[in-house]
């Protein structure tokens, strides 16, 4: 069955299509929108979202508190401040981390709450 035919036979509404269609964002938008959910989508990541989520930490600190290395929370750190969803400060010899601002603290925090629904 041709799907043109199919939608006519569902009764497809015109207006409500393209009036949504104005609203959808562009495909740039969409596309860097795929990729800050795909940031997500690494449980290492999470945790270490989650842990600043709660404070401002060193890397030893994260690290410790994960039991990882040093290394791979570098390199998942660099990924989060890549997607600017992380943020640093240096103290000395010292660089903390926190989350970069309150938008993905929000994130985090409906994630959590929609999940414990």
């Amino acid at each position: 069955m041709n799907e043109d035919f199919c939608c006519e036979m569902l009764h497809a509404h015109p207006e409500t299509v393209e009036r949504v269609r104005k609203r959808l964002p562009d495909e740039d938008t969409l596309i860097d929108l795929a990729e800050l959910y795909r940031i997500f989508g690494d449980s290492t990541r999470i945790k270490i979202l989650c842990a600043l989520f709660e404070d401002e930490l060193c890397v030893c600190d994260i690290a410790k508190l994960l039991g990882m290395t040093l290394s791979a929370i570098s390199h998942q750190l660099r990924i989060l401040r890549a997607s600017k969803l992380v943020s640093c400060r240096r103290s000395g010899k010292t660089v903390f981390y926190a989350l970069a601002d309150e938008h993905v603290h929000s994130i985090l925090a409906l994630g959590i709450d929609h999940i414990k629904e």
